[in-house]
This record gives C-alpha cells, structure tokens and sequence, in this order.
C-alpha cells in the first residue's frame, strides 16, 4: 500500500510518494515537483564484504531522454555514459547523505535517482538529494536522517526557493542548501558578486525553506517506514587503541609537527609500522590486520591533530590559525599558450593554461530536464598521481576531478563577459603539487592565466578554504571549536569541514561546503564567512603584484576577430546553395566564420591577409546592388541573349546583348567570354532583385571622364 506527503516550499508543491513503485529496494521513493518526477531507491548489503576497511556506498544519478519525449543522441540511440550533469548531481547527493551513516559500518550501499519526467522548467537535481534522503528514511538502513534540500535563487533582491529555470537566468544567485531541522550540512552554488551579509541571509532562508520537506519525511516514515536494522559496527577494540596509544607514547607529536608534508607523512609512517609490529608480537598477527593498524593509527592522529589545535593552540606546520601559507604567482611562463599561470600556495600548485576559441568551439550538450545547452566558458582541472608523490591509475577524469572542475568552473564564471565577448574560452588547471585546496588555487591561477590571455575578466577572482575542529559535550552540542583558514591535507582529513569560497573584492562568486559532522550551526557558518572574506581580499593583493588587470592585447598565437554586421536578409546568400559560398570563402582564407541570426559575422583568422580576404568577401557578398555605381566583374556565363556578371561576391547581374558595346552586337561571345574581367554599371534592380548591368554605360561614362580630363 502507498502513502504520500505533501510539502508546500513557497508556493510551490512537493509530492514524496512510497509504496508504489521499486517495492524490493530497502527503501523506495518518487519526488514530484511541477512535472518533474524522480524514483530514487536505496539498497544496502546484507553483510560487508571479507576484508572490507571502508564505507562502500555508491550514488548513481540519470537523466533518461524518455523523460522529455526526446530520443537520445549518438548513433545507438541509448544513453550512455554519464553527463557532466548527472555526475556532478551523483555528488550533490552524495556529500550530504555520506556522514550520516554509522561510523565502522561498512556493508555496501547503492543510492541509485532515475529521472522518470522532466517538464523543462524544474530541475530535477534537488528531487534527487532530497529523494535520496526520503528513501533512506523509510528503508532499515542504518542512517540519521532526514535531510531537507532547496536551491536558493535572487530575483530582484527577493529570494525564491526552488525557482524554475525561466527564473534561474534572472537570479544573481544559485545556491543549493541541505540541512537538516536545526542545522546546515551542505551547501554549494555560485553568485554573482554577492554580500557575505547577503549570503549568510539566503543560508537562513534556506533552512526555513527545508523545514516543511523534514516535517513531511518524518510523517511519511512514521507512516510507512521500516524498523531499522540491527548493525555492528566494525572498530578497533579497546585494548589494541589502548595499546598502540602506549607504543606511540610522546613520539607521535613530534612526527606529526616535521616540516614538510612528505617529510611529516614519512615520520608518522615510520611509528606507525614500529607500533603496528610490536601490536602483532603481542596480540598477534591474526588479530593485528593491516586494516586494524591502519584504523587504529588513524584514531591516535585524528586524536592528537585535534588536541593540538584545542588544547594546545597550535596547527601543524606552526601557522596561526586564520594565517595563510606564502603564495607566489607567476604569468607568461608557457610561451604558445594563449595565457598561462602558476600559482603557489604553501605545498599547492596549479599550473593553468587559457585557451581562446571560435564559436566552433562552443560545448553543446543534451538538455533534457532544461536550462542552458552550450557553454562558451568551460574549465578542466586534472589531478596528477605525481601531485601528491605517490603512483596509481592513470586514467581520465574522476567524479572528483569534474566535481572540483564544475567548482573552479562557476567560481570564475560571473565575471567572464560571456554574453558579449565572441571568444569561447577554456581554461585547463594541472595540479603540479597537492596540501590543500586545489580547487581554490585553480580559480586563482585560472584568473591570472585569463588576464594573461587578455581576457577582459571584470574584475580578478580568488578562493581560499576555511576548516573547522569542533568539540562537543554531554549535552551533543559544540561545546569548543577553532576555524582554521588555508587548511592543509590532514587539517581536511583528521578535522571537520572544508568549506570553500570563492570571489572578488566585491562579493562572493563560488562557494561548497563538505561537513564530516551531522551539522553545523549558521552562526559559525557565518563567522567562516567572514574569514574567507578576509582571506580572499589578502589573496587577491598577492595576486595583483604579478597581474593586477587583463592584458591590453591577447596573444599573438590566438586567432584575431572581426565583426561584420549584414543585413539577416543576406544570411542565406553568404552562405550560399548547399553552403557552396561560405565554404569556398572559409578555404580561400582560411578562416573560420560563424554567422549568428540577427546578422552578426565573426571572422577568426591567425593571419591578416586571411582576415582581409574574408571580410572583403562577406561585405561584398552582401551588399546591395547600387543603381548608377560602376563595378569591375568577371563573367561567369555567356548565353545567346547576353553575359552574367559577377559584380559583387556571389552576385551575379545580366548584361543584355544590347548593352554590351555602344553598336549592334550579333553574338555574345564576339565581345565578351567566360573569365573576361569587365566594367559594368548598374541601371537597375527588379522586384525579384534581379540586377541589370549595362558594359555600354560604363563604357560611355569612363570615356566622358577621361574627355572632361582632357
């Protein structure tokens, strides 16, 4: 038997229905919003895996084109791989459900969104966390729900919750906010130059927002949710912590404060297999698995990490706490790339690339569920096993790297002037080095290497990542907690946020949140705001000691432009039957034209006499036959009853027999022949626009001017 909740979120409805359909999975839920319909169904292991040492859980998220009543492209007419879309939505749902399974349980999980209807207008993204949420709810997995999940929009300074994509492209923001009923969990989006006053107020209007859709989870849970199911948690015994905190003894602290990350890592490696040796000799090796060595050590690190920094006030490599690493910035190092950048900070490095392209360049992609279909501005970041020292798999892009990517991506984006700049434009960052947030230096290094290429960026953008080490009392609330800006590695791996923002000096642009905790209070978002804020302005100023503004003039290997503005009328006469003139014209030049409907030509050419050659073309093949005016053109056929004459680029006109010579001419060819270059004069255009030229009168005026001379 199905049941079914209604949300009311603004004024708009959200449906959470069970029961009905995916029955066998653990937990089985649609969201509906408008006509947009997800199923997401959550599945999890009814043991873990021999020898499993972590959490398996897997999201998976699709877009089927069945949804829009569309066919799918691409030559079998399936989808296949996922999207850049589908993947950065896995993530979006990924990232707020993961911390709140228990810890050391390790039994598979598979959260798995179908999208079943898409009406264009609402996207289903945010159905999916939030279904995600719902199906975790009602099933027996193990999991401290529920989660509420809403994208945040501005509109004219009134914000809107859920807002259509109509709505999306006035908004000045675009914020997805997950909470849970009294705090924030997740967060990420991007904004265009917005106030950290401004921000903080759309995070408290996101919590409100989510209130309804936790109150209808927990109504439809308690109406149709399962027991849950009884788990052991796998952890290190007592004794065998308790042992190796014994072995560690006062060594593990000085390891852990070596200058250097490599230097640091090796020195706790090397307690670490000291202890892990002398736990085998006593407990044996049987019980003294590498996984229980390794948990074992990970406790004790996490353990003194954070008292190092509570009790004793102290960071691991000696830096105040709100203090950032040294950066240094350097531009033009790469001399065949359009721009190039290499920005330091500390143990971080991107090394970033610009590319300018021509509108053939231009990313297009399906858009089922709606909103934009091509992007002019795109941006790859690549994560080298190299970057951190250590070797491994060598393939393309991970969910990771698309992920960071789609960050660095929309952080610099705002203030890219895409709507009236005629480069495409791609931006590629390789993390040379990794201890800390590589994301935020490529949108530094990404800045820096577009105002190398001459990319006329409104204003140069900045990230920087703010950490958090909490404690908490008897009571389950933080009783103590320490902000920690530009944070390193192992302050992201023993600690509990990683919360990064991106922006200019005058606002925020870019922004993701990742909690290890259940959540967080807005007032202590609120105080990371700020110091991010403080952060990116000191950033900023380092980077404007190298390149303070767009170069004047972009890179002599990157292909010139030129606009031409013709009358729309003319489109299909430059480009001809079939295309025939636009393609002889681009191979006679070497160019590449884009032509836009309302009468816009780019030309893009690496060469002047190439650009030349085409824009003297296009202007003549579109302008307009002026009656009176004298043209030199060359015939291109002969008939019985006279010449036609190509007097302008792909027009051609009549010459009449009788206007060929001032006498009377008894055959075509005896005056003029195909490939003769001759004077003619207009006398004038037909309602078909047929064009009559006369040689006669050209003739006749060219000889009045010279008698005049004379």
């Amino acid at each position: 038997m199905s049941e079914k909740v209604i949300a009311q979120t603004g004024d708009k409805q959200i449906i959470i229905e069970t029961g009905k359909i995916a029955k066998q999975a653990d937990g089985a839920v649609t969201v509906q919003l408008g006509e947009t319909i997800v199923v997401v169904a959550a599945v999890a292991a009814a043991k873990a895996k021999q020898g499993q040492e972590f959490f398996p859980l897997t999201v998976d998220y699709r877009e089927k084109a069945a949804a829009a009543g569309k066919f799918p492209g691409g030559y079998f007419k399936r989808e296949g791989r996922p999207t850049e879309k589908e993947i950065l939505t896995m993530r979006l749902t990924d990232r707020p459900i993961r911390p709140l399974f228990p810890k050391g349980w390790y039994n598979e999980v598979q959260v798995q969104t179908i999208v079943l209807s898409a009406d264009g207008e609402n996207d289903p993204d945010m159905l999916s966390v939030l279904g995600a949420s719902a199906a975790l709810m009602v099933s027996d997995i193990p999991w401290a729900g529920p989660l509420g999940a809403v994208r945040v929009g501005r509109v004219q300074g009134r914000l809107i919750a859920n807002p259509t994509h109509a709505q999306m492209a006035e908004s000045d923001l675009d914020l997805v906010y997950v909470g849970s009923e009294t705090e924030l969990v997740m967060f990420e989006g991007s904004a265009k130059e917005i106030s950290e006053a401004d921000f903080n107020a759309a995070l408290q209007f996101g919590q409100q927002a989510i209130q309804p859709l936790i109150a209808a989870q927990k109504e439809l849970a308690a109406r149709a949710g399962k027991k849950k199911r009884d788990i052991t948690p796998n952890v290190v015994p007592d004794d065998v912590l308790q042992e190796a905190k014994t072995l560690a003894g006062g060594r593990l602290l000085p390891a852990l404060l070596t200058p250097g990350k490599l230097a640091r890592e090796a020195a706790v490696k090397a307690v670490q297999d000291e202890v892990g040796a002398k736990l085998a000799e006593k407990f044996g090796e049987e019980k003294i698995t590498d996984f229980v060595v390794k948990d074992a050590f990970y406790s004790l690190q996490k353990e003194a990490v954070r008292s190092l920094i509570l009790n004793d006030g102290k960071r691991l490599d000696g830096r105040g706490f709100d203090a950032i690493r040294p950066i240094v910035c350097e531009v033009g190092l790469l001399p065949r790339a359009h721009g190039s950048a290499l920005f330091s900070r500390g143990e971080t490095q991107a090394l970033t690339l610009a590319t300018l392209g021509t509108g053939e360049d231009v990313q297009e992609f399906d858009a089922f569920t709606g909103g934009e279909k091509e992007k002019k501005f795109i941006l790859h970041y690549n994560f080298p096993n190299f970057s951190v020292g250590e070797t491994g798999r060598i393939a393309g892009p991970g969910r990771r790297e698309i992920g960071h990517g789609a960050l660095a991506e929309r952080s610099i984006e705002p203030m890219v002037p895409l709507k009236d700049y005629p480069y495409s434009i791609r931006v590629t960052s390789e993390i040379m080095e990794s201890n800390g947030s590589t994301s935020m230096a490529t949108v530094c290094g990404g800045s820096l290497a577009l105002m190398d290429a001459g990319v006329p960026l409104v204003r140069p953008v900045a990230g920087i990542s703010v950490g958090l080490c909490t404690e908490y009392g008897a009571d389950k609330n933080i009783a103590r907690y320490q902000l920690l800006t530009d944070i390193l590695g192992w302050e992201d791996a023993f600690c509990d946020m990683d919360c990064k923002i991106a922006g200019t000096e005058k606002g925020i642009t870019g922004f993701q949140l990742d909690l290890k905790l259940r959540g967080i209070p807005l007032s202590l978002m609120a105080e990371a705001v700020e110091e991010a804020r403080v952060a990116r302005l000191f950033i900023l100023g380092e980077m404007a000691k190298t390149l303070a503004a767009p170069r004047p003039e972009i890179s002599k290997y990157a292909p010139r432009i030129e606009t031409v503005k013709i009358n729309p009328e003319k489109i299909g006469a430059l480009i001809g039957p079939g295309g025939k003139n636009i393609k002889r014209l681009v191979e006679e030049s070497g160019c590449e034209i884009d032509i836009e409907d309302d009468g816009t030509v780019n030309i893009f050419s690496v060469t002047a006499e190439g650009m030349k050659i085409a824009r003297d073309a296009i202007l003549g093949m579109t302008a307009e036959a002026e009656v009176g005016k004298i043209y030199r053109g060359k015939v291109v056929t002969t008939k019985e009853f006279g010449a036609f004459v190509e007097f302008l680029p792909g027009k051609d006109g009549l010459v009449h027999i009788s206007e060929l010579a001032n006498f009377r001419v008894k055959k075509t060819e005896d005056i003029v022949k195909v490939g003769d270059e001759i004077a003619v004069k207009c006398l004038g255009v037909d309602e078909k626009g047929r064009v009559r030229l006369s040689r006669k009168a050209a003739m006749a005026e060219r000889d009045a001017e010279m008698a005049e001379r004379k």
